[in-house]
């Protein structure tokens, strides 16, 4: 495997770094994925990875995105405004190197699936793909209406695409969940015993790098289903 180029990109809030995993001038397809990550960790983590091994080998470039906050090991997350202007700042900079083809996908996993929700229209986003939605936080309120208004945002009214991917034991809301939210249609896969890391009891009938697999399944029939569209 080809390790991913490292391309630092200065934003107002500091170094922001994007890895590059598979060609992406004249790529096959023309499509690009730019992944967040969570307020964990960074871009390195297990779910994302497995997309940025896999993708390219399907004629799809993927880019994952860490945040300044990460690049500059910090623990805690800036406020989610200060997410949205330097993931904003890193792909405007990533199209003027020319690293963003003709059809940009935006997404991540948790945190950054909201900050790639809030953004989509003005990154200019094609689709998105959000994994681990945090939908409903664990608290002792039944639900968040803001992340609905997120989702609500990202799909503009149903005239963008966005898949859905969940954990079915995860704790910030599963599959099902997703079904009745009157914010345009949404692309929902499950994923059977995956919590909201996307792991998996150690007797589930699945391990771990099947769940991987089949989120990727997922993710690449909804990309290819955007390049039939073009």
């Amino acid at each position: 495997m080809v390790p991913p180029a490292r391309q630092v990109v200065q934003t107002s809030l500091g170094a922001a770094s994007a890895y590059v995993d598979g060609c992406v001038l004249g790529h096959e397809r023309g499509i690009t994925i730019v992944l967040g990550h969570g307020a964990g960790r960074g871009s390195d983590c297990n779910d994302l990875v497995a997309l940025a091994h896999a993708l390219p080998t399907r004629g799809i470039a993927v880019v994952r995105i860490d945040q300044p906050w990460v690049v500059a090991g910090r623990k805690i997350a800036p406020r989610p405004e200060a997410l949205d202007v330097a993931w904003v700042e890193t792909i405007a900079e990533l199209r003027e190197r020319g690293l963003i083809t003709d059809t940009l996908v935006v997404g991540g996993r948790s945190a950054g699936a909201r900050v790639a929700c809030r953004t989509a229209s003005t990154v200019g986003a094609d689709a998105v793909v959000a994994i681990a939605f945090p939908l409903t936080p664990p608290s002792t309120r039944p639900e968040d209406a803001q992340r609905r208004v997120e989702l609500a945002t990202a799909s503009a009214g149903g005239s963008r695409p966005v898949l859905v991917v969940q954990g079915a034991r995860d704790q910030f809301g599963g599959p099902p969940d997703f079904d009745d939210l009157d914010v345009g249609p949404l692309v929902i896969r499950g994923l059977p015993y995956a919590d909201h890391s996307l792991r998996v009891p150690a007797r589930a009938p699945v391990s771990s790098g099947e769940i991987h697999e089949l989120l990727v399944e997922h993710v690449v029939e909804f990309s290819l289903a955007l390049s039939d569209r073009r």
